[in-house]
């Protein structure tokens, strides 16, 4: 726990309070990890122009066009029309729709983002969606000038200095930040994905909780609120994530009056329990 006081007394954070009047305190990336991350990132953009150009020329020579001694030049005014336009409508969606569709798809991460561990979020504390990814990224142009074959980001440098959220233009027109992920608290991305449990309100941590208690009793809405908690978890630090659970947990248990061993007890595993049992119960009905 100290170790996590200490990164957040040190570095630059955001304070998000959330709908259940919880602050989140989320680590803003830092210049130098944003500037790898998106090095990382042009460099597969390049390469994969690089792989783009190389197919359009195969396909040019399939089709009999050019030759061992032929020149870039005249292999351009060789080859047929479609050709050429196939490969600039590639090259033109490597260049717009790469940060675009990784960053949608993989909520707010590239991969230069993953390999820095860095994410972009909405400045509510939610995952982005498309529209906030294309409006970030759209904009991009304009932060990296006065580059464009090779982005120097002298405009977004800039206005992040000057932003108090670490913002680049793009970020003030999306409102969105960037921030530094919990690697040590939300789980990686293999284990993510290698459990079958997508959601992450339905995802054990803690040890199942042996208790007799009638679930009937409670209502759709208070188990979202529990649902919603155990998604949000690894945002909250230690001492939040205990008291939050603790608040949604005890009207629960008011209602519920369950029967447990108290040498196993904990509210996060009491919340887990309730969600897994209410939801088994709600598909049996179904």
């Amino acid at each position: 726990m100290a170790a996590a006081e200490s990164v957040i007394e040190t570095e630059e954070t955001l304070i998000i309070e959330t709908p259940e009047r919880v602050p989140l305190a989320f680590a803003l990336a830092s210049i130098g990890n944003r500037f790898l991350a998106v090095a990382i990132d042009h460099l597969i953009q390049y390469v994969t122009y690089i792989a783009v150009i190389a197919i359009g020329f195969s396909i040019a020579g399939a089709f009999g066009f050019g030759g061992p001694d032929s020149t870039v030049e005249s292999l351009v005014s060789e080859a047929p029309k479609w050709v050429i336009a196939l490969v600039v409508l590639l090259l033109f969606l490597v260049f717009s729709a790469y940060f675009i569709i990784f960053e949608w798809i993989w909520e707010g991460q590239t991969p230069g983002k993953r390999l820095m561990k860095l994410r972009v979020i909405r400045e509510d504390g939610r995952p982005i969606t498309l529209w906030e990814s294309a409006a970030r990224n759209l904009v991009r142009v304009f932060d990296a000038a006065p580059g464009f074959v090779i982005p120097v980001y002298s405009v977004g440098l800039i206005t992040i200095f000057l932003s108090n959220r670490d913002q680049r233009f793009g970020d003030i027109f999306a409102g969105t930040v960037v921030i530094r992920e919990r690697s040590d608290e939300a789980p990686t991305f293999d284990e993510t994905f290698s459990n079958p449990i997508a959601d992450g309100a339905f995802r054990r941590v803690q040890k199942p909780l042996e208790m007799h208690a009638d679930i009937s009793k409670l209502t759709f809405d208070e188990v979202e609120v529990a649902e919603n908690f155990l998604r949000r978890r690894w945002d909250l630090t230690d001492r939040q994530r205990q008291w939050m659970a603790w608040r949604i947990a005890l009207p629960m248990m008011f209602k519920l009056k369950p029967q447990y061993a108290a040498e196993h007890f904990t509210y996060e595993g009491f919340l887990e329990e309730v969600v897994h049992r209410f939801n088994a119960r709600s598909r049996f009905l179904n």
